[in-house]
């Protein structure tokens, strides 16, 4: 599905059905095809925060929260910083269609982890490293 019409209808669609439940919208992006959904995860028709929520299936803390929800799906492409502990950030991006979170100094990467695991193993590494 790559008519943006169409996609700007499905989310409308899901939206609708899910009524602003995370964990529904998530359940109901579950049952789309790889193609499609894929499309929505990476479009302007969500937000990062619930695709935040569709992979990691966990609320963040307030802040993150709200920094995710400020931002388009598509923003994750280039990274959005979602924390920030002493000197360090907290970087969660979407590469090939897998979601990454990094823990970076500003210049160098100290822990880099991806899929459905990757934001507990970045609050595990931050809790035992930090």
């Amino acid at each position: 599905m790559t008519d943006y019409v169409e996609l700007a209808e499905l989310a409308d669609s899901l939206f609708e059905a899910s009524d602003d439940d995370d964990e529904l919208l998530a359940k109901i992006l579950d049952t789309l095809d790889e193609e499609t959904r894929r499309a929505l995860l990476s479009s302007d028709l969500l937000n990062a925060y619930q695709v935040f929520y569709y992979y990691f299936r966990e609320t963040p803390d307030e802040l993150t929260m709200e920094r995710l929800q400020l931002h388009a799906a598509s923003d994750l492409a280039r990274g959005l910083v979602i924390d920030e502990v002493d000197l360090y950030e907290v970087i969660f991006s979407m590469e090939d269609g897998e979601p990454v979170v990094i823990l970076t100094d500003g210049e160098n990467t100290l822990a880099r982890f991806s899929g459905p695991e990757a934001y507990a193993k970045i609050a595990l590494y931050m809790e035992e490293c930090l």
